[in-house]
């Protein structure tokens, strides 16, 4: 079972990886990418509109259609990096897991992996930020329309729930475990 916890100011990720940790101090960066005019595939995007109107202190959130060499530098500068975006397969509501950096940094002129981006910082500027892969789950991709099919509104709602609570100190949330993906995030008692 992965879960979170808060002590003395600090959330904790605890997956059956690696646990990643979250100091109330550190600057965190959300990167979100997507195409909002895609359906579904603007999850993403509409997770960061919704995160930039929290405005919780030390987090930065970014929104942009795809991820580019550019990011590495953001990435560098940061302390944890959570990546989100749609994912066409998958549990539902989400999956957040830990990302390392992909091996060597190899790139087309177009778009970059999460894990590629990690390994730029990592080459460039000898950066090794903390990592989580936020994949929330849509199903409308062929068309396009800047609405949500109303299943990907849910995990949506889900996934900027438990995001929201696991960035904003001193809260306690649950990672629905594997075997139960539609359970959701589940607040915990702090003790």
């Amino acid at each position: 079972m992965r879960e979170e916890r808060v002590r003395e100011g600090r959330t904790t990720i605890e997956t059956p990886q690696r646990s990643i940790r979250h100091d109330a101090d550190e600057r965190v960066l959300v990167l979100c990418w997507g195409n909002p005019g895609r359906l579904d595939d603007g999850l993403g995007p509409c997770l960061a509109d919704r995160l930039q109107a929290l405005d919780i202190p030390g987090v930065t959130v970014e929104s942009t259609y795809q991820l580019q060499v550019e990011h590495a530098d953001q990435v560098a500068n940061s302390d944890l990096v959570v990546f989100v975006d749609a994912a066409a397969a998958g549990p539902s509501p989400f999956l957040a897991r830990p990302l390392g950096p992909l091996g060597r940094p190899a790139f087309s002129t177009h778009a970059l992996e999460p894990g590629t981006v990690l390994a730029l910082a990592e080459e460039l500027y000898d950066a090794h930020p903390r990592a989580i892969l936020l994949g929330i789950r849509g199903y409308s991709f062929d068309g396009f329309g800047e609405q949500l099919s109303s299943h990907a509104e849910r995990n949506l709602e889900a996934a900027g729930a438990w995001l929201a609570a696991a960035l904003t100190p001193p809260t306690d949330v649950e990672i629905a475990p594997e075997s139960h993906p539609t359970a959701g995030p589940t607040p915990a008692r702090t003790t």
